[in-house]
């Protein structure tokens, strides 16, 4: 058996790492675990959504605090849902500068769950805590590291 190949054969190149999977167009498919992380944060992103639009009709409606923070929470909220699926797109197309953005965002989201269970709000708090540990649990999984690796790394 060669040492430079996991086949045997004397190919002459390093085969440190198992044949990824690919899909149907030649590219590497992200593994489960990642493709559950993607779809949590586009759920994430989805769920803020619904909780913009609620936002944007009751300013509209004049059942907000004040006027302008009630427009001006309804921008951000909107330009992070457009963050989170950006981020989403990013897992689901294996960009590593999506890992980091993704945790901080299942780490926010964990504690925002947290928040909403002790101010007794369980309808929201306990979906954003189950979604924060699903989305962790997806990208901390072996398999989306090493999807996930950066291209420098995977030579060496």
């Amino acid at each position: 058996m060669d040492m430079r190949s996991g086949k045997g054969g004397a190919s002459g190149k390093l085969d440190a790492s198992p044949e990824a999977p690919r899909g149907r167009t030649g590219a590497m498919s992200p593994p489960p675990a990642l493709r559950l992380a993607a779809a949590v944060q586009a759920a994430e992103a989805a769920m803020l959504c619904v909780a913009a639009v609620i936002t944007a009709v009751d300013t509209a409606a004049g059942r907000s605090y004040q006027q302008a923070s009630g427009i001006a929470l309804t921008l951000i909220a909107f330009g992070t849902v457009a963050a989170l699926a950006w981020i989403a797109g990013g897992l689901a197309r294996l960009r590593p500068w999506s890992r980091t953005p993704a945790v901080m965002t299942q780490l926010f989201t964990g504690g925002v769950g947290i928040y909403l269970l002790e101010g007794h709000r369980f309808d929201w708090g306990v979906a954003a805590v189950l979604l924060a540990l699903a989305g962790l649990a997806g990208l901390l999984a072996p398999a989306s590291f090493r999807a996930l690796q950066r291209e420098i790394n995977r030579r060496s």
